[in-house]
């Protein structure tokens, strides 16, 4: 994605992250520039923790042994509130598609 993105109010978008690529940090290019996805975003909506049992369930046995491999962890959503979807975190991530703002469904 090289076009500059307008970013939104704070909370509207969210990151989306597919569990079945993400390499959290252990893609060659991702683990090169230390899992860039994070600190590219200077809200602070990402890091990386352990896959939840709840995740792990959702995956394929060939994607639960490539988590396991990677030690099961991945990028998460800390911090949904503060995303104005400027896109940095898609661009940063090295794997294609891992990352995708979504619309938030708004409940009031």
């Amino acid at each position: 994605m090289s076009e500059t993105r307008r970013e939104q109010k704070p909370g509207l978008f969210a990151p989306s992250i597919d569990r079945t690529k993400c390499e959290g940090g252990h893609h060659h290019a991702c683990a090169d520039a230390k899992c860039p996805c994070v600190p590219a975003c200077p809200y602070g909506v990402l890091a990386i923790h352990p896959l939840t049992a709840a995740d792990k369930r959702l995956l394929s046995l060939g994607d639960r042994f490539r988590a396991w491999v990677h030690r099961n962890r991945q990028a998460y959503v800390v911090k949904a509130d503060s995303c104005t979807a400027c896109g940095r975190c898609v661009q940063a991530c090295p794997v294609p598609h891992v990352i995708r703002l979504k619309r938030r469904i708004s409940v009031a």
